[in-house]
Parts: structure tokens; sequence; C-alpha cells
């Protein structure tokens, strides 16, 4: 339970957090937390619901104005945590997606998780990989499912750099050039739960989009 209540708070503040490690652990050693987290709900398919975007904007602003964290450093740190947390999912669902699945034992995996990934896969094939870097949830599964549904491995490197790149920059650098505002620093932490809140419309919508139709 108390690693649960550690995401948990990390979720709704990501600002201490980071700068309780860059106290303890010095500048240098923040990069590491920052690293675990990010390829840990990328590349572990049971951990799904850990803080990337907020945790991403959050160093984005640390690495504003000298404030503990380097962009030049920190870019390089967050797109190899996404790619290689990508990576790692793609082969565990190549080599164990079935029996995980049978297992029923990943209760975040619901089957309209399972449904919207299938779908997403079905649709858009490849890139899929890269869209599906902007949903939470789903961007852990669908390197699990693509793994599973023996996608060509090339296509499916091609387009997990191009979206680990493109998905950690996007919310490090909304960190870097508008954290340090007065007025999202007044409000830091509703600014984190917006965060979380956007980028959570596509999947709820997914979800009740799935439930309805299938009622109609």
């Amino acid at each position: 339970m108390e690693i649960i209540q550690f995401f948990i708070d990390l979720l709704q503040d990501p600002r201490s957090f980071i700068a309780e490690w860059i106290s303890s652990l010095g500048p240098l050693g923040a990069y590491g937390p920052i690293f675990l987290i990010i390829f840990i709900e990328t590349g572990v398919v049971i951990m799904p619901f850990l803080p990337g975007d907020s945790l991403l904007f959050t160093a984005g602003f640390f690495a504003a104005d000298g404030q503990g964290l380097n962009l030049a450093i920190l870019l390089p740190v967050v797109w190899v945590a996404a790619i290689v947390g990508d990576q790692c999912n793609y082969w565990i669902g190549r080599e164990f997606g079935r029996r995980i699945i049978d297992s029923g034992r990943v209760k975040s995996m619901t089957p309209e998780r399972i449904e919207k990934t299938e779908a997403m896969l079905d649709k858009y094939g490849p890139l899929a990989i890269f869209l599906g870097r902007f949903f939470p949830f789903i961007r852990t599964f669908v390197p699990f499912f693509a793994g599973m549904g023996r996608m060509h491995y090339r296509k499916f490197f091609l387009f997990n750099v191009l979206g680990g790149i493109v998905w950690s920059s996007v919310f490090t650098l909304l960190g870097y050039f508008f954290g340090g505002i007065p007025v999202v620093q007044e409000h830091f932490e509703l600014v984190i739960v917006a965060i979380v809140l956007i980028s959570l419309i596509p999947a709820v919508g997914g979800v009740l989009k799935a439930k309805f139709g299938k009622k109609r």
C-alpha cells in the first residue's frame, strides 16, 4: 500500500517530489527517479497510472531559470526513458502477452481499455504507436498489444522513437516555457490537476462511447 500512496502523492504534488530529489540526490541524481517513473509508466504494463504528463511538465519547470535541472540533460533522459520503456513493453507483449491477458491479474486492463487499444491499432496500424503516447493508460497498453500482435519490429521501432521524443518533448517544454508564469506559479497544483484531467478526456470519452454505443 505504501507504493500506491507514494504514486498518489506524486500525482498530486510532483513539484515537491522533484524539489526533494534535487535537494537530497543533487541535480544529477534527480534525473534518476524521473527516468525511472517515465520508464515504468511506458514499459511495465501493470503500471499505467503513473503521472507521466504532469511529471514531464514539472521537470521542465525545474529546468527553467536554473532551478536545479538542465534542459540539455533532461530532454535526452526523458527521450531514452520513453523509448526504452515502450521497447520493453513491446517484448513483454510479444513473449508473455496472451498469458498475462488470460491470467486476469492486471486489473487496470479492463475490457473497455483492451477494446479501445485494439481498435486504435486496427485503425491506425503502426501510427497508433505514435498517437497512443498522448493517451494515459492507452500509451502503456499500445506497445504491449503491438508486441502481442507481432507488429513488424522495424515499423514499431520507428514510430516508438518518433512518439517517445515528441510526447516527452511537448510536455517538458510546456513546463519549461510556461511553468514559471506567475499565474501558473500561484496555482501550480491546479495546473497539474488540469493537465491530468485534460489528458484523461480522450480515454474517458472512449469508455463512454463504448459503453453507450453497445446499449444502442
